[in-house]
């Protein structure tokens, strides 16, 4: 006897849709599964067998083959484990061969029965609505995740047998409890008004969440870079609905979702200096999302720059320009978004105290230029602004006067956010200055002759790139939609050329 039940498998952030075809006949008993599965796919047989008989059903012994169709795309995980077990129940006569017409089945089965959660779900469901499914049966604990997919029909079990008695009518799946998004105090755990002096600083990170732009810090150890870096989402201006969906899928994909729905805060990334290619920028022998897409709609803070290998920071070039990253594998090419925001942190020298005025350094002209040649051209063109974090004055470690809370900047920078919204409103691909391109900025950047010499001067005097024009051209707008101007004024320009002028050498 053959059935079939419907299920999806992953290819990227994308479910795609599988059918999974299992047939019972006459034979020594056995239990084969093709359709280009892999090792954990296979495994499964172990599990079914374990869990149908666990629950109290009878597991055929005969031969039994089970297919997961297309066989061109390759299946892996463990979310294949219920629809098998679901597909051997009905060729046993136990359920009705239309009781699962239009529905998607996905799901971990424990050898007692119980249903353990998957990854993958979101993106799963997304696919079953866009097949105008009827509904996706998944875990207990993948329940809010799934109903993120939109308004199709949701069915949560904790054992097999709960999904059995469901497809037969004698049970109603339990929908568990919404759950509200934390408060804002979990959220941030640093925040602005903890941060004594550095106004330069924090100006600096007002512009570059406003606008999304990448920013570099550069100072002596000790005096704050890391703290400001992570009290950065403290202030990122609040994310769409559409934004965090499609952060929500990334993380879906690479851990197993809990009782949490969206996502609540704009990711913030901080990879070791040690990390690889495939752990920074994704890859492995069955691809996976490496930390730039983490921090899709985010942060990627890089603290120590200097100290990570210099290919890997290379291998940042491409993502930071095309806002995704494509990974080619001979039988396959995926891509993963990856618009994220790089913060990096690093010291002046090897010791950290070259201008210093309160303490030496120990280094020569040859190690501070080994130093600072880790980082190349191309990669540092890339960052928009450039920013010196000196040492703090004693004075200053427990001034709270005039000390800008979080919530006061990030009001400034929803509101400059909004102008952008509204200004790239028929752009699907920008939605912030940082992503504009020649066009856009001929169009939203116009400048006036004052202005226009100002930066001619400083474009010949420091040597920067075309690309390093058109970037201060970027920031010189955010900085005019927090001022609130339609237009870009001499004042706007010369604080975006000054955000250039630290740029190693």
């Amino acid at each position: 006897m053959l059935a079939k039940v419907d299920s999806a498998a992953l290819v990227g952030i994308d479910g795609v849709p599988v059918s999974v075809e299992v047939d019972v006949s006459n034979g020594l008993p056995s239990f084969t599964t093709v359709g280009l599965p892999d090792s954990s796919v296979r495994e499964s047989k172990d599990r079914v067998k374990a869990a149908i008989r666990n629950s109290g059903y009878d597991f055929p012994t005969r031969k039994i083959t089970v297919n997961l169709a297309p066989a061109s795309i390759r299946k892996e995980g463990s979310s294949f484990d219920l629809p098998i077990a679901l597909g051997i129940l009905i060729t046993t006569g136990l359920l009705d061969s239309q009781a699962l017409n239009g529905y998607l089945a996905v799901g971990e089965l424990s050898l007692d029965g119980s249903l353990m959660p998957v990854s993958g779900v979101l993106p799963v469901a997304l696919t079953a609505a866009e097949m105008g499914c009827s509904g996706v049966i998944v875990p207990y604990d993948n329940y809010r995740e799934a109903k993120l997919g939109g308004s199709i029909n949701i069915i949560p079990a904790r054992h097999l047998y709960e999904v059995v008695e469901i497809c037969k009518g004698v049970r109603e799946a339990s929908v568990p409890e919404e759950i509200d998004d934390p408060p804002g105090d979990f959220r941030y755990r640093v925040c602005f008004e903890d941060i004594r002096g550095q106004q330069s600083a924090k100006r600096a990170f007002e512009i570059a969440a406003a606008g999304m732009h990448n920013l570099l810090m550069q100072g002596p150890p000790g005096t704050g870079k890391t703290m400001i870096a992570r009290a950065l989402p403290s202030i990122l201006a609040d994310w769409t609905r559409e934004e965090r969906l499609e952060t929500t899928r990334i993380y879906s994909i690479t851990r197993k979702a809990n009782n949490t729905a969206l996502m609540c805060c704009r990711p913030f990334r901080s990879p070791h200096h040690t990390v690889s290619d495939a752990g920074l920028i994704g890859g492995g022998s069955y691809p996976r999302p490496g930390e730039v897409s983490l921090a899709h709609n985010g942060v990627l803070f890089l603290d120590e720059l200097p100290e990570f290998r210099k290919q890997v920071l290379e291998a940042l070039r491409q993502p930071m320009e095309d806002g995704c990253v494509t990974i080619s594998r001979a039988q396959s090419s995926l891509s993963y978004p990856a618009s994220f925001m790089l913060v990096a942190a690093m010291n002046p020298c090897p010791c950290g105290f070259f201008g210093d005025k309160e303490k030496g350094c120990h280094c020569n002209e040859l190690q501070i230029h080994r130093y600072r040649s880790k980082l190349s051209g191309p990669l540092l063109d890339r960052i928009d602004l450039h920013i010196e974090v000196p040492r703090v004055d004693f004075d200053k470690f427990h001034e709270t006067t005039d000390t800008e809370t979080s919530e006061q900047i990030r009001m400034r920078v929803n509101q400059a956010r909004s102008v952008q919204v509204e200004r790239f409103n028929n752009h699907r691909s920008v939605f912030s200055n940082s992503r504009m391109n020649t066009r856009d900025i001929e169009k939203f950047c116009k400048i006036d002759n004052k202005s226009r010499q100002l930066l001619a001067q400083s474009v010949r005097k420091l040597q920067l790139s075309a690309r390093a024009y058109h970037k201060i051209l970027k920031i010189a707008r955010t900085i005019a939609d927090l001022d609130g101007s339609g237009s870009i004024e001499w004042n706007h320009v010369a604080e975006a050329i000054h955000y250039r002028r630290h740029e190693i050498d």
